[in-house]
């Protein structure tokens, strides 16, 4: 019977077919269709751009000539040896020293203020909100009449209690720091959104351990549970702040145009009067490269430097 058995398991074992060995399926042509058009746009807007302007920066084109020859790294030769182009990376650098604290600190002030509504907390997001919303060029024409040196109202006020009248937007020492305010006053809105989503992540019973550990008063709880947890927002709120404000253009733009004696020009302000009114679109090539450039290495640094300081939960 043993025999029996043991032939009858052996022959049901060599009648079992034998699994087949996984092999590694390519994705279906048909999810290949769907990636096609988002491919598409992504190179034909965001790659292809990139590539053209780096290409362009190594010739001597200008717009509508028609003849363009190859001059390698002349271009950017030229660009780093003209004070203008560290002039104006100074004023791009200076502006946003000015803007990214105060919207940030802004941003995080309006965001644990208007949790901390009880009523009306969709109406205050609302309002901080709009500035976000409005189109900049229009408002700053507004804010050119506000801080106008005599007939605005912030100079009226100052006249009414005593104090000097200023040239926000005509006095060389002031220009950039009145661009700035109007900087905050865009962005503080957009970091305040940010800031109330890392808020609602918070857990709730953090608050109550630290409750239990003394931390009683609200200042206690935001140095030692709010603030630590808000790294990972806190981060990329810097970073999105620092390259919106490096890329200032339509307040100079509309309101002081590079002046008063140059003390407001910034490096996309300058591209645009090289490749635009000056039509040497080679040197403007080149300028962008390198305005690209140093966004990527404002990025890389500020990443290295505050992710070490960042808490994930």
């Amino acid at each position: 019977m043993n025999t029996i058995a043991t032939a009858a398991i052996t022959a049901a074992a060599a009648t079992e077919p034998t699994p087949a060995r996984t092999k590694y399926r390519w994705p279906d042509s048909l999810a290949w269709w769907f990636a096609l058009p988002a491919s598409f746009l992504m190179l034909t807007t965001l790659i292809l751009p990139v590539v053209i302007v780096a290409l362009l920066s190594f010739t001597n084109y200008e717009l509508g000539m028609p003849d363009t020859a190859f001059v390698g790294i002349d271009n950017y030769l030229s660009v780093l040896r003209d004070p203008k182009f560290w002039h104006v990376l100074h004023n791009t650098l200076l502006y946003t020293l000015f803007v990214v604290p105060g919207s940030v600190i802004g941003g995080l002030l309006l965001a644990v203020l208007v949790q901390s509504v009880g009523k009306g907390r969709r109406l205050y997001q609302c309002l901080f909100f709009l500035p976000v919303t409005a189109t900049l060029v229009a408002m700053a024409t507004v804010w050119k009449y506000l801080l106008h040196g005599q007939i605005g109202p912030v100079n009226q006020l100052l006249h009414s209690l005593g104090f000097t009248p200023i040239e926000f937007f005509g006095d060389p020492g002031m220009v950039l720091f009145s661009l700035a305010v109007i900087g905050v006053w865009q962005l503080a809105g957009f970091n305040m959104v940010l800031f109330i989503a890392g808020l609602v992540a918070i857990p709730q019973d953090l608050y109550d351990a630290a409750s239990v550990d003394g931390a009683d008063r609200p200042l206690d709880r935001f140095f030692t549970v709010t603030l630590p947890l808000l790294g990972p927002t806190m981060l990329f709120v810097i970073v999105t702040s620092s390259l919106t404000a490096f890329k200032v253009f339509d307040t100079v733009a509309v309101l002081t145009r590079g002046g008063p004696q140059g003390a407001s020009e910034v490096i996309l302000y300058q591209i645009y009067l090289e490749g635009f009114q000056y039509l040497r679109t080679g040197s403007a090539a080149a300028m962008t490269v390198l305005f690209l450039a140093c966004i990527l290495v404002l990025s890389w640094l500020q990443t290295r430097i505050t992710e070490r300081k960042v808490h994930y939960l």
